[in-house]
């Protein structure tokens, strides 16, 4: 026969007992609920546990992760065209002002310069039509 013990409890604590145990005893109530807290059986509907919120933070996260992308997001692609453009204006504004600097009797022939960067644009892209490859510069 198992040893018994006894055990004194505030008064509100055996009334929530007692409103909740249904039609077994007291005992076999406290003893399932210590059982069930140490196990860790899953809490009924409705009640969030910290695992739960820990595996929902966890696959967010992984749902997050940039490296799960296989494509680029409307995001970044607008992002991406915002500073190839910053890209190019940088370098027309470069060499735009080497250019005045240097002047048409610089130590470097510019014209050489570019006929060698159009001879190299056209190695390049070889296989890609000439028509539609028109850069317009809004300057101001």
């Amino acid at each position: 026969m198992t040893e018994k013990r006894m055990l004194i409890l505030p008064a509100e604590l055996v009334k929530k007992i007692d409103d909740n145990r249904g039609d077994i005893s007291q005992a076999e109530f406290i003893d399932f609920l210590i059982e069930s807290h140490l196990k860790g059986t899953p809490s009924p509907a409705g009640v969030v546990t910290k695992e739960d919120l820990e595996a929902v933070k966890a696959d967010v996260a992984k749902m997050l992760n940039k490296e799960s992308y296989k494509y680029a997001l409307k995001d970044e692609m607008a992002g991406f065209q915002e500073d190839t453009k910053k890209l190019l204006k940088s370098f027309v504004d470069f060499f735009i002002g080497y250019g005045l600097e240097l002047g048409k009797d610089g130590p470097i022939d510019l014209k050489e310069i570019t006929s060698k960067m159009a001879g190299l644009d056209k190695e390049a892209n070889k296989d890609i039509p000439e028509e539609g490859r028109e850069v317009k510069i809004k300057w101001k």
